[in-house]
């Protein structure tokens, strides 16, 4: 069986070998970069399972690494990074980050975000043993497909982060049920809720913007005030 290896990227050079020592005792393989155009070049030339990116990076900053890499993988990638605004975070998610922690951090709770983050990815990525799962969920003019991980808006290809598109699937799979915050933080993030409420918000904002509620006039997902949120197809 292949290790699992994370790539860390960071230019301070003693957080790099301090979060190498603590995964590599979990039996990860780490290998570091420090700087934003060599973690590019790192994704490109080698498999990794999950990426740690500090954000202020020279030559290429994590924002932009992010875009570059969600382009054509699919991995876990943790935000690590001094900035501490709820803007930075909300626009590291919203970019196509899983996760987000702040420096100084507690290299343990790191390894417990690590180790959700691997768990949750594997396994939404085993294969299925059911062959007479539905593959495809299709509500009017929307088509989606986790097979392929794709959804399409009246034949439009909608380009969707990894959280939202198992938000979407997650809702559009149980019309007119209602999920509260609590309940896709669980289901989508894999991880106990702690403080997930605006992540949650943030994204199902973002869907929405993407799915071009307001100029096709549907409300695809429907806040229940008080409650939570269902997909009205």
């Amino acid at each position: 069986m292949r290790s699992i290896s994370i790539l860390v990227a960071d230019d301070e050079e003693e957080i790099a070998t301090l979060i190498s020592i603590h995964l590599e005792k979990e039996g990860y393989q780490v290998r570091t970069v420090s700087d934003g155009e060599e973690a590019v070049r790192a994704v490109e030339s080698q498999v990794f399972d999950l990426l740690i990116l500090d954000i202020m990076m020279p030559k290429m900053d994590g924002y932009e690494v992010t875009r570059r890499i969600r382009e054509h993988h699919n991995m876990p990638i943790i935000f690590l990074s001094a900035k501490t605004s709820d803007f930075d975070k909300v626009q590291g998610l919203v970019i196509g980050a899983d996760d987000y922690m702040i420096k100084p951090f507690a290299p343990i709770e790191l390894v417990a975000r690590v180790n959700a983050q691997l768990r949750r990815f594997m396994k939404l990525n085993q294969p299925k043993a059911d062959t007479n799962q539905k593959t495809c969920v299709e509500y009017g003019g929307m088509v989606i497909s986790p097979e392929e991980r794709t959804v399409t808006l009246y034949g439009k290809c909608i380009e969707l982060t990894p959280k939202e598109f198992d938000i979407l699937y997650l809702l559009a799979s149980h019309p007119k049920k209602v999920f509260n915050v609590e309940n896709i933080f669980q289901q989508v993030w894999g991880e106990a809720y702690l403080e997930g409420g605006n992540t949650v918000m943030v994204h199902i904002r973002t869907l929405r913007k993407k799915l071009e509620e307001d100029k096709h006039k549907t409300k695809w997902i429907k806040t229940v005030w008080g409650v939570g949120y269902t997909f009205n197809g």
